[in-house]
């Protein structure tokens, strides 16, 4: 069972999820959860007892040294709130490894966490490796089986079939308990998805600061996302063929996009700064 420690009174909290494993392609969902929790000085609330949900031998326990002792660190998943965060709202962060077992307890357990906390909203981050440039804006999809969420936040509904992580039986999960819940997947250029993708991380916590309505602090991650790209760039300079295929993405994306260059589109995307930056002035 979850152990819980003094879990605070929280203001129109909402959930933020996301898990290492098979939803965490280049580390970019899993960067966000960490960014958002130094960022707002987040505490640890309680701790999902990880002889439950994990297989030690595919997450094995690590050493380490603390103090001139020795203890052992085991995989679990974390909860943490941030009750000092930029959005005028509370944070729950659940951090962890995806489970390797008993996914349906492990997310009623979360699910009956969020409304102990009276949680408005959950919201799940992943990230895939996809066939997209790294030289172009990382692709975010916002799906919500919520109609009235989907109105709200201008969603889509997901039409997606096919195999899924805990972030889809997570956020299942707390639609079957009637809280609103949001799936932000991130795509991570394929030829570069193995190593951290900042720029991914980067375009993940731009996609919250549209859903939240409120500015998040980026960090170095502006900084790092261009470093990564300019990384990327030089990797595909020194191959003729690579080049020619991040060429080949570039120009598939380019011809994409051109629908969306349309003035409502552009007019939208203004209204969301200006609703981030908490003015209605340019």
């Amino acid at each position: 069972m979850i152990e819980l420690d003094n879990l605070p009174e929280l203001k129109d909290a909402v959930m933020i999820a996301a898990f290492e494993g098979w939803n965490d392609a280049g580390e970019a969902a899993s960067a966000v959860i960490e960014h958002l929790a130094e960022t707002w000085d987040a505490e640890v609330v309680a701790a999902l007892d990880p002889e439950d949900y994990y297989d030690f031998q595919v997450n094995r326990p690590r050493v380490l040294l603390e103090n001139g002792r020795r203890r052992i660190s085991w995989h679990t998943t974390r909860v943490l709130v941030a009750t000092n965060t930029s959005l005028g709202r509370d944070v729950v962060l659940v951090q962890g490894v995806e489970p390797s077992f008993r996914w349906r307890a492990f997310a009623i357990e979360l699910m009956e966490l969020a409304q102990a906390a009276d949680v408005s909203m959950v919201v799940t981050l992943g990230a895939l490796m996809a066939d997209v440039a790294h030289s172009r804006p990382i692709p975010v999809s916002a799906t919500s089986d919520s109609e009235d969420t989907r109105h709200r936040h201008d969603l889509e509904m997901s039409t997606y079939e096919g195999p899924t992580g805990i972030v889809g039986v997570l956020a299942d999960a707390a639609t079957q308990v009637g809280v609103p819940s949001v799936s932000c997947w991130a795509a991570v250029p394929h030829y570069a998805g193995h190593s951290p993708s900042p720029k991914a991380t980067l375009a993940l916590l731009s996609r919250l600061e549209d859903l939240l309505d409120g500015p998040i602090e980026h960090g170095e991650l502006d900084e790092d996302s261009h470093a990564w790209e300019r990384g990327i760039d030089e990797l595909a300079a020194s191959d003729t063929e690579v080049a020619e295929y991040v060429e080949s993405l570039e120009e598939a994306q380019d011809t994409a996009e051109l629908p969306e260059a349309s003035g409502d589109a552009i007019a939208k995307e203004f209204e969301r700064y200006l609703r981030r930056r908490g003015t209605d002035e340019p």
